[in-house]
């Protein structure tokens, strides 16, 4: 072994003197080509940094590629520049095979270094202005399996393409991956389900959320759950998978919030009355600044009269809508008084009779009135609304 690369290495010398003697000139043209080279790609470089000087919000697209141009590693640029001129020079195959093994190890490296640069840009890029602040906080844990799936899948590259078998390897990792992923398949959901949110972003830190019974505002977007605090002043936990798996309901994304009253007067109000009743009702919605939709007659209830009454107060503010709902209905109470119009209540009178046939009628004061408790005297009409 010792003597077989001791041939080798007298042979290489050889093979090298031999070439600088020959190709002395092209080899003077191929460095200085190859110096050019590298400057050029060194003042690319310099882009990325100007890329991320001029970007201020230092999260935006410019940033990332610019900050993934300046990653970009000297050792990449110098066997770049020695492929591309090793054909001018006609180096010895020793030679040539040296520098295709340092070029294929440094460019797969510095792929995978681009696209990590990227993916994690991309990722900052969606926790900008404080949005996620936890999975923020975060970023190390993922930046760390990005790296580890990023250089694994760099190493089994580097491998096949110097010629080894790679496929025990692979077929290890699989099974080792597959493995973990059993094991911890509820953290790498969440997990997923937090990525899920960073970049949907169904809802953001500060957003007031409903879902099944529960209504609560974010306060924290976790790696592995959502910290919620409750409208009843609790804070609940939730998992993220378990927390995506559930319809929700945004409300901080309303741009107004929709309030109906349903109400029901009395049957003897006079027709007339009732068909004004619609647009007493808009000038009450108004009176109290808010956004009349619609009201009208809408059924025929055992003892009332059904109207409803929709109005929108342009506010997502809960408290705003739960104030402007209160003035609205006050103010339809007052309004009905002064109005004379009576709100139905349930309600039913019973006649009853004497042993002699005579009508006894429920009221006391109803009793006076002159007929009234004859035999077959017909009791008085109700009085009109």
């Amino acid at each position: 072994m010792f003597d077989s690369a001791s041939r080798q290495l007298t042979q290489f010398y050889s093979d090298t003197s031999l070439w600088l003697h020959q190709h002395f000139l092209q080899i003077l043209i191929g460095a200085g080509a190859g110096a050019l080279i590298v400057i050029v790609l060194h003042m690319l470089r310099g882009l990325g940094v100007k890329l991320c000087r001029r970007d201020r919000s230092g999260t935006g697209w410019a940033t990332i590629f610019g900050r993934a141009i300046d990653r970009t590693g000297s050792i990449f640029i110098l066997a770049l520049a020695a492929k591309l001129v090793d054909g001018y020079a006609d180096p010895p195959a020793l030679f040539r095979q040296t520098i295709d093994f340092i070029f294929v190890i440094a460019s797969v490296i510095q792929v995978a270094v681009w696209v990590r640069e990227i993916i994690l840009g991309f990722i900052e890029h969606r926790t900008v202005a404080g949005e996620h602040d936890a999975l923020g906080s975060a970023i190390g844990i993922i930046r760390l399996l990005v790296s580890v799936a990023l250089f694994a899948i760099a190493a089994v590259v580097i491998l096949d393409n110097l010629g080894v078998n790679v496929t025990g390897l692979v077929a290890g990792l699989g099974i080792g991956g597959i493995a973990i992923g059993l094991a911890a398949q509820g953290i790498f959901a969440d997990l997923f389900a937090a990525l899920s949110i960073l970049f949907d972003r169904p809802f953001r830190r500060g957003d007031s959320i409903a879902y099944d019974t529960t209504s609560a505002t974010v306060e924290a977007i976790g790696l592995k759950s959502t910290r919620l605090r409750a409208t009843s002043g609790e804070q609940r936990i939730i998992s993220n998978k378990n927390l995506l798996d559930k319809e929700i309901r945004n409300n901080t994304r309303l741009d107004h919030r929709r309030g109906k009253f349903a109400l029901g007067v009395v049957c003897q109000l006079a027709p007339d009355r009732a068909a004004a009743l619609p647009g007493l009702l808009r000038e009450i919605v108004e009176a109290e600044g808010q956004q009349f939709v619609r009201a009208g007659f809408v059924n025929f209830g055992p003892s009332t009269l059904d109207f409803e009454v929709e109005f929108d107060v342009l506010s997502a503010d809960y408290e705003a809508f739960y104030g402007a709902r209160h003035a609205i209905g006050m103010a339809i109470l007052r309004r009905f008084n002064e109005e004379k119009i009576g709100l139905a209540y349930p309600s039913q009178t019973t006649f009853t009779a004497a042993p002699d046939g005579r009508l006894i009628m429920p009221y006391p004061e109803v009793q006076k009135v002159a007929g009234v408790g004859a035999a077959g005297a017909v009791p008085p009409a109700p009085p009109r609304a």
